[in-house]
């Protein structure tokens, strides 16, 4: 195989790679009932003048099961902060004492429970449809190249072959993601 092919090859497998490591961290922002800082890290604040995730404004813990602790750079910033999770609409309450607000996280109920598990279901399918738009367009430029004698047909089958195996074993492990996300949701 040429040098050409080899790039467009890695190239592919990049793409995926990264469609994959995005569905993790899409899937680490669903709710589980449990305290994640991930859930409001991009929650947007005012910060002297312009808006900034919320991890840029300030540390965030987990001191408790169900709770997060904000703790702004700026004691000033503590009613924009609160307003900014209040609007985000997490289905969760804030409190504040003027130096640090807590996020408390209610126990979800079956239904949220399952709403959720609907929801990371169709972000995976969202998230295949992209891995097989990546395997059409090597496609597409594998089908050019054999049309323009780059390479032949037994080379072009194989890498379909290649291609596709590949975007198998991707979403093989994107499916395991999504099964091991929903496990976690609907744990009681």
């Amino acid at each position: 195989m040429n040098e050409m092919v080899n790039e467009y090859m890695e190239s592919y497998k990049q793409d995926l790679n990264k469609v994959l490591d995005k569905l993790q961290d899409e899937f680490s922002m669903i709710r589980v009932g449990r305290a994640n800082p991930k859930i409001v890290e991009k929650v947007m604040v005012e910060y002297y003048g312009s808006r900034v995730p919320l991890s840029q404004a300030a540390n965030i813990s987990v001191p408790e099961a169900r709770m997060l602790l904000v703790s702004p750079w700026d004691s000033s910033l503590i009613k924009g902060i609160k307003s900014s999770i209040d609007e985000a609409n997490l289905g969760v309450s804030c409190s504040d004492d003027g130096q640090k607000i807590r996020i408390i996280f209610p126990q979800l109920t079956e239904e949220r429970r399952v709403q959720y598990s609907k929801d990371a279901r169709k972000t995976l399918e969202n998230y295949k449809i992209t891995m097989r738009n990546a395997r059409r367009d090597v496609l597409d430029i594998l089908k050019e190249m054999k049309k323009d004698a780059e390479i032949s047909e037994d080379e072009y089958n194989t890498l379909d072959k290649t291609v596709q195996k590949y975007l198998d074993e991707v979403t093989a492990k994107a499916d395991q993601l999504c099964e091991k996300k929903v496990a976690e949701i609907m744990e009681v």
